[in-house]
């Protein structure tokens, strides 16, 4: 009977320990996944940004050029 009892403990806790392993294993991915998708929205918003950046300089320069840097842009108080 000590020997029956024995095994059926050894069974359970044997599948205990391959249940978390799975669950552990799904949430590492899980977690995973959600890091790239904060790396991707990241970036995207970096690049906006950029992109933004780039555009104000550029009117900043055609500004200087053309002798008008002292003029406001809508875009610009906007942003203010």
């Amino acid at each position: 009977m000590k020997k029956l009892m024995m095994s059926v403990v050894i069974a359970g806790l044997s599948l205990l320990t391959y249940s978390c392993r799975e669950t552990t294993q799904e949430k590492t991915e899980e977690a995973v996944e959600a890091i790239g998708e904060d790396i991707e929205a990241g970036t995207e918003k970096a690049a906006e940004e950029i992109e933004e950046g780039v555009e104000k300089v550029g009117r900043e320069l055609d500004e200087e050029y053309h002798g008008t840097d002292d003029d406001m842009h809508r875009e610009d108080l906007e942003e203010k």
